[in-house]
């Protein structure tokens, strides 16, 4: 599938720009996926046209995570995880997301990593991984480690346990809840046109210093990863 059929732009005016996640039915995250997906996030970030950025899914469940073959097995796709997701949180434009249905798993980091959330009244929020042997790659870890307190961590990577919207809101995963999609929306789009109304620049470098630590720590792991006796024999073939 073409990327244009995956990840569809939606200019909004004023510089929001809404970006719809397309990979039907569910958009699970494939390793090509991923890789459109990070190269789309680094080209918006780019562009001095857009002032904030609008996530959003035509679907009922927002992201489900990996496809269930590649959650079973020992295939991966963990470096496109850790790009897709260092793009998304490294952006310097502002973020808002409109989750409605499930949001499950790796899927949930498209929340995490993003600066506003907005949920459906009937969304629903795990971190499955633990249920199906897998732990999280390092950028996904990092960010998780950022952006939850102790307790809903211990909560929702320990254990997989699912949170509707009002804990996930008294969690501090999502700031609104929407009870109806048209709302939601709505909702999403008022709160990104507010953030493209900020002074870029100033955006920018403070959501840089707010997070330089984590990208630091998420850059350092990933570099250690690459040069473990393993991969080097592996790139020396």
């Amino acid at each position: 599938m073409a990327q244009e059929e995956w990840l569809n732009r939606r200019p909004h005016g004023d510089g929001v720009v809404e970006l719809q996640l397309g990979h039907a039915p569910e958009n699970r995250l494939t390793a090509a996926f991923l890789r459109d997906f990070q190269t789309e996030i680094m080209a918006l970030s780019r562009d001095d046209s857009v002032r904030a950025l609008l996530l959003t899914s035509p679907f009922k469940d927002f992201c489900t995570g990996l496809p269930l073959d590649d959650a079973a097995g020992a295939e991966r796709p963990d470096a496109e995880l850790n790009a897709a997701f260092l793009a998304l949180y490294a952006s310097p434009k502002p973020v808002v997301t409109a989750c409605a249905g499930l949001c499950s798993g790796a899927g949930m980091f498209f929340v995490l990593a993003s600066d506003v959330r907005v949920a459906h009244a009937r969304a629903g929020f795990e971190l499955s991984q633990v249920q199906q042997g897998q732990g999280y790659p390092a950028a996904l870890m990092e960010i998780a480690r950022a952006s939850l307190d102790t307790n809903t961590q211990r909560r929702l990577m320990l254990t997989g346990q699912r949170l509707g919207p009002i804990a996930a809101r008294n969690a501090q995963i999502i700031e609104i809840i929407a009870d109806d999609l048209e709302d939601l929306h709505g909702y999403a789009l008022k709160e990104a046109r507010k953030c493209a109304s900020l002074p870029p620049a100033t955006y920018a470098e403070i959501k840089r210093d707010l997070r330089r630590d984590t990208i630091a720590r998420i850059e350092t792991r990933l570099d250690e990863s690459m040069s473990t006796p393993d991969t080097e024999k592996r790139l020396a073939g």
